[in-house]
């Protein structure tokens, strides 16, 4: 009798492990994506240095902004005043204060919502009524409701942030696949082991992705508060240089704004990469 000899490929011999073989994207590919980002924003730089400088005006007024130069200047002379930094603290401590209290309560209430049938045809209607209407439109009603303008800020930040949130937890609650629970349930587990091993780890990644665009509608109502009825942050500093003509300090509360939103919102993100580390990372990074 004949003896027939199967050959296995490569990938299948004792020993390999064909699936680590797909390497990750080279280091130096990390590097070159900072690298095109870096060179995107110094562009731009360079683009809006060439249109002042040359003053072009072709439909929109190149002509009537400052120069790159003129904004630096500027920055540097407010790197040197202690009211600039003082202004940063005070809008540092309203988005910690009312985006604190959104994500708390915007968590909680959004779980309640998507698990209670009942607090969803109480409380349901309710949220769905008051959150088209934008936060800064409440800016009156914070004037009448609390003693001080600090407070009413607090609220218009708290109140801008809190809906994108919730909604996000809300979904992610309703969007857990039912047989996760009725495992656990199966297992043994009771309906504060479903929540805590089941719903909670189940819906951080939409909690996260909730939190992140909360804090960037809230940095948005907080300057748009700050402008109306502030007496300190970079959103009131801003406005006051527009009213007396002093556009360089204008750009630089603008680069203020954009520099303390983009960090606040990293670390929001950064937080959720830690915290959920457990998923598959997939996509640009």
């Amino acid at each position: 009798m004949s003896t027939v000899t199967v050959s296995r490929p490569a990938s299948a011999q004792v020993g390999t492990l064909p699936v680590e073989e797909k390497a990750r994207p080279p280091r130096r590919s990390a590097w070159r994506s900072r690298l095109v980002r870096l060179l995107a924003v110094v562009s731009a730089v360079g683009l809006w240095e060439l249109l002042t400088v040359n003053h072009v005006r072709f439909w929109l007024r190149f002509d009537t902004l400052p120069t790159v130069g003129e904004i630096a200047t500027n920055l540097v002379k407010h790197l040197q005043s202690q009211q600039y930094y003082l202004d940063i603290a005070q809008s540092l401590i309203r988005i910690v204060t009312g985006f604190g209290l959104a994500a708390v309560v915007g968590v909680v209430a959004g779980i309640g919502l998507g698990r209670s049938r009942w607090l969803a045809d109480v409380f349901g209607p309710l949220t769905e009524l008051v959150r088209p209407i934008p936060a800064i439109a409440l800016v009156p009603v914070a004037i009448l409701l609390f003693p001080t303008d600090e407070s009413g800020i607090v609220f218009i930040t708290f109140t801008a942030s809190v809906f994108p949130i919730l909604v996000s937890t809300r979904h992610a609650v309703r969007a857990i696949p039912t047989i996760w629970e009725d495992a656990a349930v199966t297992l043994g587990g009771r309906r504060r082991d479903v929540l805590l091993r089941v719903v909670l780890p189940g819906i951080l990644p939409g909690v996260f992705s909730g939190l992140s665009v909360g804090m960037g509608v809230a940095w948005i109502c907080l300057i748009s508060a700050e402008m109306i009825s502030g007496q300190l942050g970079i959103g009131y500093r801003t406005w006051q240089s527009y009213t007396i003509v002093d556009y360089p300090a204008v750009f630089v509360g603008m680069i203020t704004i954009g520099v303390l939103g983009f960090v606040t919102s990293g670390l929001v993100e950064l937080t959720g990469r830690r915290v959920t580390r457990w998923l598959p990372r997939e996509g640009v990074r």
